[in-house]
Formats: structure tokens, sequence, C-alpha cells
């Protein structure tokens, strides 16, 4: 059942053109305690002004009156801090030759003035631990490390020459990771010094405590050494934050986890929480929720002693801001930047690795001095570009082919039902298929009787199946378009009975026969139960061991995929060629999903919401089609969720149902999310971007839309929204950012999104109303 699963992670590994991880290690919050521990500081970098310079602002535990003395034309990008100070690095733009960095010290009931240690060269990284402060300056051949406030450490050590990629600071010792990905530490805790990890394995990040450091290799897996408490965590993780005698990592699905002295754990409050970064000074913890870019603190009995973890600041930066991003923005994350400026998303590779990557063979070097020869770098070398040749050649022929076809991911089954759990060997038996076929019969189309018609009735009607009837690709077959002998359009899905069908998900791989007659069953079933203006209607099937066929009414006017991606709707009249309509016609889908969500027991959640499944009949109509992957919802008295494994389409799906595969409505919510995006925008849900590389639709046009530019991003086939038009476009804005946020919990219902897009359309065809983001906030629970 895992086939699939890890062939999704193989297809968006071929999209990503093999990017290996990299992640944002500047610091934008710092932690700063006195020496007697009684006060600590706790300093951010948040929303930059108009001018694009960084806001410091800190706050102290207990409330004091220390003020920090700051030039408001200063940019800082990193802040560090330790016993009773706080330093900043800045710059006149981050790709300066330059940098400066000054410092605070502070103390109880006075006014800070800064003082400037370094001027000189650039500098990549900061950090600090208790007492000392160190860098990584840009020299002629690479970054060295350079330590203040450090008497004697730098001309007493010849290590200050290597050329280093990240460094990890504590008391006494700094450690760094060089440019072959192995680790060296110095410094004159012996604890630490000397100890380092042997293992081989190229390391990525690095964070240092103050007695004890871990390092995070590329395939995630954690190593730490020195004085640490606890037994450290499996899994893989992207982020480290290390304290006295305690440890936190954050995990490739953003959820920390953390061990040390006396037990400690993540508060019960911020378990689960999604971070997007962590940071530790001796016994404080920190992080910047994904959600909302919050600043979360927790770990000091001193602080948090009556909320168990506290909330400190809003909006605080979680990396610097950018003008380009090699794997696209965080997602709403434009807010804390000045035009055009971004923040990035960390580049991590889409590899699926073992649940216990410590179990993965670990290669080792045929040197009995443990270091590479010449011979094997050459061949290392030889490897590698072979490799991601083979890997670009793989990439450009797996585009081309979903250029012409539907990624899919296909359904493996609820990962809880005790019967499917074994691959199955072969298509669903006769047996059986004729029972639910009976059954489905029994019930009729909503009262409707379901017509079963006869294998030539439908040869005639498509011209034999003929390539100048099709019209399109189904869950589970080709779509003809036919006329019957009583004049009647209609369209005939028919399955490809075929054993060697090709799908982009699981890359050529033989496509099964169960998945065929699941999908073929799916869309019987639930079209025979439903009645709606807003879903296509069923009007009959035939069936036999050979074909498999189901009839519908024939929708004239295509799909909204064709419209926005394929006509040219600014030509023509169409109710496609105003926004008003538009809007209509996700209104239309949007009643067709609340109907299944809200109005059929029990629910129905599609699973495969998109453009191209939303089809417009002569009206203009809209109605939600393709069935194939459809399921009933979970029984709300005993289950919030399902669990299975993850079924539809790249670029629609939702992440949090395919990261924890927990499947509810509201990952049909986040796919009409996309669609949304997709009719303001006019972009595909994956598409390319200037530079030929793959992007998708809700990491390029939610950051212009929560910074109140979604003019720069509206499908310019379209003509510009009017006076009347333009608080309803705006408004369709905020509701397709609140549907695609990472948490389900977070999102509206259909039933809200229903009644957000019924405000927006009257505001288009009416005179002018005011609608604020705030309207669209309001989340109603399913």
């Amino acid at each position: 059942m895992a086939f699939h699963h890890k062939h999704f992670f193989i297809s968006f590994f071929f999209l990503s053109f093999f990017i290996l991880p990299t992640i944002n290690t500047l610091s934008t919050v710092s932690i700063s305690q006195t020496s007697n521990s009684n006060q600590t500081l706790i300093c951010v970098l948040q929303h930059q002004n108009q001018k694009g310079h960084s806001n410091l602002n800190c706050t102290s535990f207990p409330p004091s009156t220390v003020t920090f003395e700051v030039n408001p034309n200063v940019s800082f990008s990193q802040i560090v801090g330790g016993n009773g100070f706080v330093c900043a690095l800045t710059s006149s733009s981050f790709s300066s030759s330059n940098s400066i960095m000054v410092c605070w010290r502070f103390s109880n009931a006075s006014t800070t003035k800064y003082k400037r240690i370094y001027h000189g060269p650039f500098i990549q990284d900061i950090d600090s631990g208790n007492s000392h402060v160190c860098g990584l300056v840009k020299r002629n051949n690479g970054f060295h490390l350079e330590c203040w406030q450090w008497n004697g450490f730098i001309n007493s050590s010849m290590n200050m020459n290597m050329n280093m990629l990240s460094i990890a600071v504590g008391e006494n010792f700094v450690c760094g990771i060089l440019e072959k990905g192995n680790v060296t530490c110095i410094g004159s805790n012996n604890r630490v010094v000397g100890n380092e990890p042997k293992s081989g394995r190229n390391y990525s990040v690095i964070e240092a405590g103050s007695s004890h450091v871990c390092a995070i290799s590329i395939d995630g897996s954690l190593d730490c050494w020195g004085d640490m408490v606890g037994e450290k965590p499996k899994g893989r993780f992207i982020g480290l934050a290390l304290g006295d005698n305690r440890s936190c990592a954050l995990g490739y699905d953003g959820i920390v986890t953390c061990w040390g002295s006396n037990n400690f754990t993540m508060p019960l409050r911020l378990k689960g929480t999604f971070f997007e970064s962590i940071v530790a000074k001796k016994s404080v913890f920190c992080g910047v929720l994904t959600s909302n870019y919050s600043l979360f603190c927790w770990g000091s009995d001193e602080i948090l002693k009556s909320n168990n973890a506290l909330k400190v600041f809003d909006n605080v930066l979680p990396g610097p801001c950018k003008n380009e991003c090699p794997c696209g923005p965080l997602s709403d994350s434009a807010k804390l930047c000045v035009s055009p400026a971004i923040i990035c998303k960390p580049c991590l590779p889409s590899l699926e690795f073992p649940s216990n990557p410590s179990s993965s063979p670990i290669p080792k070097t045929s040197s009995k001095s443990g270091t590479w020869s010449n011979k094997m770098v050459a061949f290392l070398v030889i490897g590698c570009v072979g490799c991601s040749s083979l890997l670009l050649v793989l990439s450009f022929f797996l585009y081309k082919y979903c250029k012409s076809t539907v990624c899919r991911v296909h359904d493996s089954g609820r990962l809880d039902d005790p019967e499917i759990q074994t691959e199955p060997q072969g298509p669903i038996p006769n047996a059986t298929l004729e029972k639910r076929l009976s059954h489905v019969i029994s019930m009729g189309n909503g009262g409707t009787h379901l017509e079963e018609y006869s294998l030539q009735t439908l040869i005639e009607a498509t011209n034999d199946f003929s390539q100048e009837n099709k019209i399109g690709v189904g869950s589970f077959g080709s779509v003809y378009h036919a006329k019957l002998e009583d004049g009647k359009e209609v369209a005939i899905k028919r399955a490809e009975m075929s054993s060697t069908s090709a799908s982009c998900a699981v890359l050529g791989v033989t496509k099964r026969q169960e998945d065929k007659d699941s999908a073929f069953i799916n869309e019987l079933e639930s079209l025979s139960r439903l009645h709606h203006k807003n879903l296509v209607k069923l009007l009959g099937f035939y069936e036999d061991k050979n074909e498999r066929i189901l009839v519908y009414e024939y929708m004239n006017n295509g799909s909204l995929n064709d419209h926005l991606h394929k006509l040219q709707t600014s030509s023509s009249t169409n109710l496609m060629s105003s926004w008003s309509g538009r809007i209509k016609v996700a209104l239309d889908a949007a009643r067709g999903i609340e109907y299944l969500h809200q109005y059929v027991t029990p629910s129905i959640i599609h699973r495969d919401i998109k453009s191209s499944n939303i089809l417009l009949d002569s009206k203009w109509v809209a109605k939600v089609s393709d069935f194939g992957l459809s399921l009933m919802g979970p029984n709300e008295d005993e289950e919030s969720h399902l669990s299975l494994l993850a079924a539809g389409t790249v670029g629609y799906m939702d992440p949090e149902y395919y990261r924890l595969q927990h499947l509810t409505t509201k990952s049909d919510v986040y796919s009409f999310g996309v669609v949304l995006l997709e009719i303001l925008s006019g972009y595909k849900a994956i598409h390319k971007n200037e530079n030929g590389v793959p992007r998708n639709v809700v990491d390029f046009v939610v950051p212009f839309i929560v910074q109140d530019e979604i003019h720069r991003v509206l499908d310019p086939k379209m003509p510009p929204p009017t006076p009347f038009e333009i608080e309803g476009v705006a408004f369709v804005g905020y509701l397709a950012c609140d549907c695609v946020r990472l948490e389900g919990r977070d999102r509206p219902n259909m039933s809200h999104v229903v009644n957000s897009l019924e405000t927006a359309l009257a505001a288009c065809l009416a005179q002018p109303i005011v609608l604020s983001r705030s309207t669209t906030i309001t989340v109603s629970s399913d």
C-alpha cells in the first residue's frame, strides 16, 4: 500500500530537479539573560518599514525599563544574544560586500546604546554562546571563522583558516560544518572538542547548547555529542534549538520534539503545532509558528509558570526578505516584507527516506585513514554528473508526458481497513462487482431511473469510440461526445481495460486494473445517490466482464480548465470573459461541493476537485464531475477523519492530507482554494515561471494577495476589474488564501465559502460595498 505513496515522493523529486536541502540559518530571534538569570530579554525582527528596513523589537521578563537606542535607518539581517548582550548584523543590502555588527549591553533601568564591534567584509552567518559571538566572514576563497568578545581565542587557533558553511557557538567552544559536510570543533570544552561524529555523513545544520552539540545530516538524521541529557529522538529533522541540558528539534513535518533534564517536553498547549523555526538559550525556547508567524516561547518556569507556553510577538520574520526564491516563497509571508521582497521557503529534498534514517546504509571509504583519495573524488564527481544528467532527462520526459495527461496519485485504500492491507492481485472479483452493481441499480439516480444501455447503442453513438468523438479523459477512462437515437447529446466515459496504461504518478509502472474498477464503482455509487443542479447528472451505464461504461448529461461548454488555460475568452462574449461571470462559476461549483459535504448523509469527499472537473452546460451553469476518487466521509460521532494514503491530482492535493494521511472535507476546501487562485490569476495549478522552473500557484499568488497587491497577479487575458468589481475580486482572493491554509482546522467549510462567494458576486453586480479580510476569517468546524 505504500507503493503509490512512495512514487508520489519521486514525482515531486523529479519536479524539484534534484534540489539539495538548504535551510535558512539566519537568526531573527535572540534570547538574552543576565548573569544571575533574573531577567530575560527576547528580541525579534518584525515587519519591514516602508524604507525596507527591518524593525528590531524587544521585550523583557519580568517587565523592566530597559530600552535600546536603535537607528531607524539601519537594516538588521540577523540578531543573536547571550548573557547581558544583544548583537545585530547590519548591511545596506543583503548582498552587500560589507557588513557592520553592533552590540548592546543591558542592565536594569537603563537606556542602552549600541557599540560597533565590526565593520568589514561581508558576514554570512553569526551565532553566539553565553559569552562569545562568532561569524563567518567572506574572504578570497570562502567564508572563515572570526570571533569577538573572546580574548586570545582567534590567535591561539590554527583552524581559523578553514572554509566553513555554518557555525554553532557554545560555552568556550565553537563548531562548524566544513565544505565537505563534516564537522569540526575548537575551543577548551573537552567534552565537545575532539568528540565530533566520525560517521562520514554530510551535515547541513548544526546547533550548540552550553555544553553539547547536535547536527543534522542531509538525509535529516540527527547526531549529538557532549554533555547532552536525555535520549535523542528518531526521525527526520530540519532545525535545532539547544539550551542548558535541554534540546528541541524541528521535524520535516513542522512538529517540534523536545527532550532533556526533568523529562523536558513540549508544553501540551503547543503539541501538534507547526513551526517554521526554533531557537533557544539556557532555559528559554522559542519558535515561529507556520500558520501566522507569531512567536511562542516555553521552557522557563520564571516566564511561563502561569501559561505553560507564552505568545510573545506577532508577525516575526522567519527569514530574510529577498527578491528571488529558488524554491518559492513561504505561504502568506509577503506581508512581512516590502514589495516585491518575499521570504523564501527552505529547499528540501522531496525524496522519501526511511522512517528511521539511522538504519540507512552509510557508504564507507576504503581508505584506512578515512580520507577521500583523488580517484574516489573523481569517481564521485563522475557519478553525480551522470545521475544528475539521467534525472534531468527523466524529468524532461515526465514533463512532456504530463503536459498531455493528468498527473494523478491513485488511491491505495484506507490504512485502518484490515481487508485491504495487502496488495490486491487483480481486478475486483466479478461476483463482488455484480453485487455492488445490483445495489446501485436498485437505488437509481436521486429517485430517477438509471438506464442500462446496450453496448451496440453506445458503439453507434460514438462512431465506435473514434478519436474524433473523444473529448477528454476521466478518472478511469476516456470521455466521448455522443448523440443517441432520439437526438439526445450525452457524454460517455469508457474504462480502458488494457493492463498497461501509463500513469505519470507512478512513472510508467503498470496501472492496476482494480484502480479502474474501483473508480468505476465509486462514480456509479456516488452519482446514483446524488441529485443537485451543480453536479453532473448520471443517466445510465453498461457493464460486462470486458467493458465499464457510464453515460452522463452532455456539458456543451466544456470545462473551466479549457476556458482558463486553452480558450481565448477575452475575444468572446461568454460568461467567463467577465469577473462576475467567473465568480458565478466558482459559486456554482462551491454549491455542488457544499451539497456533498453538508446535505448528503453520509457526506461525500470528492478528493479530486480541480478546474478540469468543473464543467459548464449550455446555459453556463457550472457542475462538479468525476467522482472516481470520491469516498463517504467519516462518521463524526466516532472519528474526525479518514486514515488513508493520499489520492488526487498534483498541485490541488491538500498538503495536510498528504503529510498526515488524514482525509476530511477540508481537503476538498484546499483543492477548491487552488481553483479560486486559477480563476483569479489565469495560472495553472502547476505552471512554469519565467525561467522555465515548475511553480505552484499557491506559492506564487498568495503572497501578493495577503499584501493587498492582487492586481499584480490577476489574469492578463481579462479586463481590469471595474470599481464595481474590484472589491468582490479582492474578497475572493482573501477567501482563496483562507481555503489554502496549511492546517485544515484554519480553513472555512464549504457553507462559509458559498456565503462568501455570494457576497463577492453581489459586490460585482451591485453598488460597491466595503469588504474586509476579516469577513472571511470566521471558520465553522466540520
